[in-house]
Parts: structure tokens; C-alpha cells; sequence
């Protein structure tokens, strides 16, 4: 009963980072689940990712009734990440004997994927000017294009869109394989990616067309997961009971909290926790070896 509500004040406080800065669900989720309550990694991951589906699916339907979505986006996105996604899984499922002997696998990725994103969340603003200033845009008209809903900028979007589906399959790939081995990657990482891609694109757009991507994307690797037994219906069930209301809550109160600062705050924490769980995984459990007096009493064990 006493994990029950540790469980839901995890969810409270994902939830309540997701409702104010729009990312950090998966990237603290997972780690909270492994480091503090000590659940295994693959139940974290498995968890966390049907987690991220339930949870994002709301926001999605705001963004669809708002018309913040670029269907072409997603359905790129999709065709490289659900593919990636559903072969992943295969491949854990059938490389492998057991979680146990991938749970080392699903850290060190898990710890990559935190350093990526605690890096573009701590670097973004850095980032999108160097890419920028690269394609010879000025802030002046970079603002006009981001804010702007004109015949011009539609078509800017349109031609880009048309120019980098190759790129923005090849990202659904990666994002599928590691979303899928992390939990991690559809929300900032993803939306960095789609910023770099697409700097014409108004952010909300941007935002829009990932979190549609990443309700599909998390989903599809969370029934895998759960085919493989890797998901705990009892944990997301208390994890949404706190998260739900705490991701309102943040939405409502954010405009009031200094969001840059905790952006900081948060792309440190995913940081340091990527260099610890690299440096530090889970490590599997030796296999059992056959103890001397069995193989006196049973010589076939040794033929």
C-alpha cells in the first residue's frame, strides 16, 4: 500500500514538469521507477511506455481540435518509427532468453538517451541559431516564419516537407529502435529533431505533430512490451491517478513559474542521470552454474 502512493506522487511530479515545460515524461518517469523504487528496468521501460501513450493522447486531441497537427509529418514519422518499433521488440524477444539478460541493453540506451535529450533541452536556443545562421536565415525573418500563418510560410513548410521525408523516415527509424529500448526520445529529443528539420514550421506545430507521432509510437512499443511481459497494469495504474491531475494543474499554473528556469533545472537532472545509468547500468544476473556435486551424481551433465 505504501508503494501505491509512492507511485502516485510520481506521477505528480512527472506530471506536473509535463504540464509546465511540455517535456520530461519519460525522461524522469523511467529513472524515478529504476533509481528511487528500485523497479526492474525493463517493467519501467515496458510501463512507462503505455504511461506516455494514455498520457500524451489527451494533449493530442487538443492540438487536432486546435489544427496544430501536419499530417505528413506524422505519417512519415510513423512509417520509419512503428516498423523499427515492432522489429525491436522482435528482436529483444527473440535474441535474448529472458529480460534479465537485456536489462544491462535497456540502461546504457536509456542513458544515451537521456544525455541527447538533457543536451537539447539545455542547449536548444544554442542549437537553432548555429543550424540557422547555417541556412542563412535571420532572427528577424526566422520570428516572422515561426509566427506567421501565411500563403509564404505554408509553402516554405510544404517544400520542405517534400525535400526531407527521406530524413524524417530515417528519424522515425531511430526514434522507433530507441523509444522502444528507452522509453525516451518522442518528446524533447523528437522535437528538437523535427526544430533542426523544420525551422520555417511554427513550434506549435512542431509540438502538435510529435506528440500525435508519439501517442502512436508509444503505444505500438508499449504492446510490445506488454506481449513480452514487461508492464505492470497495478504501477500505471496509480502513476495515471497522479499524473492526470498534476499535468492539468501544470498547464493551468505555467504561465506563472519561471519555465526557462526549470527547463534548466531539468535538462541537468536528465544529464547527470544519463552519465550515471552509461556509466553505471544494471547489470545482469550471472546464469546459474551447475554446483560440483550434481555433476559426481549425474555425469551426463558434463557428456
Amino acid at each position: 500500500m505504501t508503494t501505491d502512493y509512492y507511485f502516485i506522487l510520481a506521477g505528480l511530479l512527472v506530471g506536473f514538469c509535463v504540464g509546465v515545460t511540455g517535456v520530461g515524461g519519460g525522461s524522469l518517469m523511467t529513472p524515478i521507477l529504476i533509481s528511487v523504487m528500485g523497479i526492474p528496468p525493463q517493467v519501467a521501460i515496458g510501463t512507462d511506455l503505455l504511461y506516455a501513450s494514455i498520457s500524451k493522447f489527451c494533449g493530442s486531441l487538443v492540438h487536432a481540435r486546435k489544427l496544430n497537427i501536419v499530417w505528413p509529418i506524422v505519417i512519415f514519422l510513423s512509417i520509419g518509427s512503428i516498423p523499427a518499433s515492432l522489429g525491436t521488440t522482435w528482436a529483444l524477444h527473440h535474441f535474448f532468453s529472458s529480460a534479465n539478460e537485456y536489462k544491462k541493453l535497456l540502461t546504457m540506451v536509456l542513458g544515451f538517451m537521456l544525455v541527447l535529450t538533457g543536451i537539447s533541452i539545455l542547449f536548444r536556443a544554442q542549437i537553432e541559431q548555429f543550424f540557422a545562421k547555417r541556412r542563412g536565415m535571420t532572427p528577424e525573418a526566422r520570428h516572422h516564419l515561426h509566427e506567421a500563418d501565411s500563403v509564404e510560410a505554408q509553402a516554405i513548410q510544404a517544400k520542405a516537407l517534400l525535400k526531407n521525408k527521406g530524413l524524417v523516415v530515417f528519424m522515425g527509424v531511430v526514434l522507433g529502435v530507441f523509444v522502444t529500448l528507452s522509453s525516451v526520445g518522442a518528446g524533447a529529443f523528437g522535437i528538437m529533431a523535427l526544430v533542426l528539420l523544420f525551422p520555417n514550421l511554427p513550434m506549435i506545430r512542431i509540438i502538435g505533430s510529435d506528440v500525435v507521432h508519439a501517442v502512436l509510437l508509444t503505444l505500438v512499443a508499449g504492446l510490445g512490451h506488454l506481449l513480452t511481459g514487461n508492464v505492470d497494469f497495478h504501477m500505471l495504474t496509480f502513476l495515471l491517478i497522479g499524473a492526470i491531475p498534476a499535468i492539468i494543474v501544470g498547464t493551468l499554473v505555467s504561465s506563472k513559474l519561471p519555465e526557462h528556469q526549470i527547463r534548466r533545472v531539468l535538462g541537468v537532472t536528465l544529464l547527470l542521470l544519463g552519465i550515471n545509468f552509461v556509466v553505471n547500468p544494471v547489470k545482469a544476473k550471472a546464469a546459474p552454474t551447475t554446483p560440483p556435486a550434481a555433476i559426481i551424481h549425474n555425469p551426463k551433465v558434463v557428456s
